[in-house]
Order: structure tokens, then C-alpha cells, then sequence
């Protein structure tokens, strides 16, 4: 079982060669493919950018890796979002919604975390390593002279913003974060569960030996702890047809935010771009959290 947990942690946390092909999603497998995927681990591709922005400035900033960003301007901006991509995810994949802050009059840095696009390495460590270069984004734009920064995070983007505010005190004017995961070994156990295999014990080996092989102590890695630090207006999203995070998960993050926060869930939303089944919904959403200050924000916090 240590022998397969280590195949298992070493693939879902370093990249394959661009070519490989990807593991398909549990439901489309063949018994005899679920069978070689729980035995040897998913094959998971580089990510890859495969279209850029119509004008655009690209940075290279030196963390913990050396990471490649995209830089967006719009007249008279009312201050900068960076945006942070999920878990084999790369910086391409939030234009859409980079897009919507900048109607909204935002200049927008679109991030490749480690092991992505542009970015050095094939390493993903799920938000863990990830929250440095999220400190590094924002260190870069406040030496700049930006007063107004926001982050905009999906998944894993979205842990590891939470846990650079823990780590780093960072203070940006908002946040918005995306369908965090509460614990490295829950959304290890959720991924277990889609393809129908028993948590118990290779989800605790995978998250034992994934933190082995990365330099971290996998079982600490605990958004839920984070949350208790973040202090600035959040926006929660969620969409409450999600395998991969629990509601119960969101519920417990969003108990524990210690600012001004709201959460807003998308019915039919699984974890997915909520731009597919709800842009008109979500870019409201966005704009009215983005427009409103931080005096309006005192009160209960609401639950749609």
C-alpha cells in the first residue's frame, strides 16, 4: 500500500510530459482502467497556455520558482486583481474572468503557478508552495505603488491565497476565493470517492507520502485553520453540485472568516467554471462585491 500511495502522491503532485495522455474523469474509465488508475496514480499533462490576450505585457517574477505572469492595463483603473488558476490549471484559463474585472475597471495579473504555462518546473504542492508566489505577485505590484489589490482565486488558487494571508499577513482590499477545499487529506478522500475506492487508509498514505516528497507537512495543510486569519471582505463562491469540495467543508471556511465575507451558491454549479452555467449571475455577483465598500459590508453576513 506505501508503494502505491507513493506512485499515487508523486503523480498528482508533479506534472507528466506534455505529450502523455490525461487520465479521463472516473465515469468514463473502463473497469480495467480504474483498476491500473488506483493501482499506479492519474496521469495529469503539463498544463499548457494555448491562447494569450489581444495586448498584453508578460512578467517574469523570481519565488520560491521562477514564475510567468500576464499583465493587463485598462485607462484609469481603479486598482489591479490577480487572479490564481486551480489544480492543473494555467493562467489562460482565467481571461474569461480577468476579462469581467477589467469592465469593471480593473487592471488584471494573471498568474502561472509552478508546474504551469510558462512557469519553471512540473511540482504542484495544491496551494502549499503556491502561497509564496502569491506573496511574491503582491509584493511586485505593491513595489509598483498599488494601493488597490484584490485576489481572485478558483480551488486550489483560492487556498493558496488563504494561506498567504495566514502565512504573510498580506492585506489586500478584497478577496474572492472559489470552492477552497477545507483539509489536503479531505479533498484527497473526495477524490477517492469519485472513483468509488474506500478512503481508508490509502487517501492518509497518499497525503503522508505526497508531503514526504515535497518538503511539507501534507496533514497541516488546512484551509479551514486559515481562514481564522483572513481579515479583509471576502466572497465566498461555491456551487453546491461539487464532488470535490463539501458543502460542509465551505460552511466550516466560511464560519471561520474573521472580516466581512458573503457567500453566494450556485445550485446546479459543480466544480467547474461558473462562468459556463452562470456568467450573467456571476458577474453580478462580482460587481456588486467589488463596488460595495467596506462600511456597507458591516451587519450579518448573507447566504444566498
Amino acid at each position: 500500500m506505501n508503494v502505491v500511495a507513493i506512485f499515487h502522491s508523486y503523480k498528482f503532485t508533479h506534472f507528466a510530459d506534455r505529450k502523455s495522455e490525461k487520465t479521463k474523469d472516473p465515469g468514463e474509465l473502463t473497469t480495467g482502467q480504474k483498476i491500473s488508475t488506483l493501482l499506479f496514480g492519474v496521469s495529469n499533462p503539463r498544463p499548457e497556455n494555448t491562447c494569450v490576450p489581444a495586448i498584453y505585457q508578460t512578467i517574469k517574477l523570481q519565488s520560491n520558482k521562477e514564475i510567468e505572469c500576464w499583465s493587463i492595463h485598462v485607462k484609469k483603473a481603479k486598482g489591479t486583481v490577480i487572479l490564481f488558476h486551480g489544480f492543473s490549471g494555467q493562467k489562460a484559463s482565467m481571461l474569461d474572468k480577468a476579462a469581467v474585472f477589467q469592465g469593471l475597471g480593473y487592471n488584471t495579473l494573471l498568474v502561472d503557478f509552478m508546474g504551469s504555462g510558462g512557469s519553471e518546473g512540473n511540482q504542484t504542492t495544491i496551494g502549499f508552495l503556491e502561497a509564496e508566489q502569491v506573496k511574491t505577485c503582491v509584493d511586485y505590484l505593491t513595489k509598483k505603488g498599488e494601493k488597490n489589490i484584490f485576489l481572485f482565486g478558483t480551488s486550489m488558487g483560492a487556498v493558496a491565497i488563504m494561506k498567504a494571508i495566514h502565512d504573510f499577513d498580506l492585506n489586500p482590499k478584497k478577496i474572492i476565493i472559489e470552492c477552497p477545499f477545507g483539509s489536503m487529506y479531505k479533498t484527497v478522500c473526495a477524490r477517492f470517492k469519485t472513483m468509488n475506492a474506500p478512503t481508508f487508509p490509502m487517501a492518509g498514505l497518499l497525503v503522508f507520502w505526497g508531503g514526504i516528497q515535497n518538503g511539507f507537512w501534507a496533514f497541516g495543510h488546512n484551509p479551514t485553520a486559515y481562514a481564522k486569519k483572513i481579515s479583509c471582505p471576502t466572497l465566498l463562491l461555491y456551487g453546491k453540485q461539487d464532488t470535490k469540495v463539501s458543502k460542509a467543508e465551505i460552511d466550516e471556511i466560511f464560519t471561520n472568516l474573521a472580516g466581512q465575507k458573503h457567500l453566494r451558491i450556485y445550485q446546479n454549479a459543480g466544480h467547474e467554471n461558473y462562468l459556463i452555467k452562470y456568467k450573467a449571475a456571476w458577474t453580478k455577483d462580482i460587481s456588486l462585491f467589488m463596488k460595495t465598500d467596506k462600511k456597507n459590508l458591516q451587519g450579518k453576513a448573507r447566504i444566498d
